[in-house]
C-alpha cells in the first residue's frame, strides 16, 4: 500500500468516526450521562437521598460547556506534559548511553 493510498484511509477513517455517530442517532435525543444515572436511581431506588449538593445549582447549558471544556483543557494539558517529560527524559538517557 503506498503513501497516499494510506492518508486516504485515514481520511476516510476520521470522516466515519466524526459523523458516523450523528448517523446513527438520527434525531433521536442526546442528552447528559449525568441526567440518564439520576433517572435510572431514581427509578430503581426512589427512597435514594444524595450526599451531598451540587456546588453550581441549576448550571445553565453554557456554565456545563465551560466546565467540560475546561476539564478538557486541563486534562489535555497534563497529559500532554507528562509525555513530554517522558520523551525528553528516554531522548536525554538515549544520547547519554
Amino acid at each position: 500500500m503506498n503513501k497516499l493510498s494510506s492518508h486516504w484511509l485515514l481520511v476516510i477513517g476520521v470522516l466515519v468516526l466524526a459523523f458516523g455517530p450523528l448517523l446513527v442517532l438520527q434525531g433521536r435525543e442526546f442528552g447528559a450521562t449525568d441526567g440518564n444515572f439520576v433517572a435510572a436511581i431514581e427509578k430503581d431506588h426512589p427512597n435514594y437521598k444524595p450526599w451531598f449538593e451540587p456546588i453550581i445549582k441549576d448550571s445553565g447549558p453554557e456554565v456545563q460547556t465551560f466546565l467540560f471544556a475546561s476539564q478538557a483543557g486541563i486534562g489535555a494539558g497534563i497529559t500532554g506534559y507528562v509525555l513530554g517529560l517522558y520523551k525528553g527524559r528516554s531522548e536525554t538517557r538515549k544520547k547519554d548511553e
